[in-house]
């Protein structure tokens, strides 16, 4: 049976809480597979890490998400800092190169960590980074970004989630039409109407914007000795992070793989969002094996 164990390491400014899952079997076949994701938590990777029991898998919480409590009096969350961070996990790990499988903000994340730490990635797999900068339509992603920041700051969590779902669910490019839309019933999405007042929430403020504006380095990114490979659900063809996901491909002159299921298509059924666990799981075995 995979045992799990948690531990806490101490970074300048956090302490970063990190879950580590022992293989059942230690062949030495597979290198450390590494989970991230951001604004997502460790908790959102169980159904996805107990497909691989033949290797060490670990997950962790970004710094001042979850558990990894801060200690330097910040609330934005910005690649740089996480992949710092990540660094200092894997040098803790003793696992350098890691493979990762890198989710949302987690796989803009890993895309830094690779161009500024080079040897600690071996294979990376970066499924859908929402970055503005590489569309074609990038002013427009930020205005559509704004909007839902806006309908937050002013109508709270129910009324910014729902214009939230309404961006990454819109076809193509973001044009008059969508702007020009009424703005969602929460209820639609099944979100409550009311507000609680509270304005943190790291995917609907401003904490997370670092994350969507970051410039890719393509030069450092396709010099670096990492496999990169870049994922795309087969569900979320045409909306944005499939769009941000192809054209980030595009810039490092590949193509991206298709993924079973969508955006959180490794997803047991956690916060309500199931995906495919097992066929994604097969899939991303496939592309690391093929490494």
């Amino acid at each position: 049976m995979t045992t799990m164990e948690t531990h806490t390491l101490a970074v300048p400014g956090v302490d970063l809480v990190y879950d580590v899952r022992e293989p059942q079997s230690a062949t030495g076949e597979h290198r450390t597979l590494l989970m991230i994701g951001q604004p997502m938590t460790a908790e959102g990777f169980g159904a996805l890490a107990a497909h691989f029991t033949d290797r060490m898998v670990v997950t962790y919480d970004p710094r001042g998400l979850g558990r990894s409590v801060r200690s330097d009096g910040r609330t934005d969350h910005t690649p740089q800092q996480q992949a710092a961070d990540l660094h200092l996990l894997i040098e803790a790990l003793g696992a350098a190169p890691v493979d990762v499988f890198a989710s949302s903000g987690g796989a803009v994340t890993a895309l830094e960590l690779v161009a500024s730490h080079p040897g600690d990635v071996g294979t990376l797999v970066a499924h859908e980074p929402p970055i503005n900068s590489v569309l074609p339509d990038a002013a427009a992603a930020e205005r559509a970004r704004a909007a839902f920041h806006e309908a937050y700051q002013t109508k709270g969590g129910g009324a910014g989630m729902a214009a939230f779902m309404a961006m990454v669910s819109w076809q193509g490019e973001f044009t008059d039409a969508y702007f020009a839309q009424p703005a969602p019933d929460p209820a639609a999405f099944g979100m409550p109407s009311e507000d609680d007042g509270s304005r943190d929430d790291p995917l609907l403020s401003k904490a997370s914007w670092a994350i969507s504006d970051y410039r890719p380095d393509a030069a450092a990114l396709t010099a670096a000795p990492t496999r990169i490979v870049i994922a795309v659900g087969e569900e979320t063809v045409g909306t944005y992070t499939a769009r941000t996901a192809v054209a980030t491909a595009e810039l490092l002159g590949q193509e991206a793989v298709v993924f079973p299921s969508h955006h959180g298509g490794f997803l047991g059924g956690e916060f309500g969002y199931a995906g495919k666990p097992a066929e994604f799981a097969a899939k991303l075995r496939e592309v690391l094996d093929a490494g």
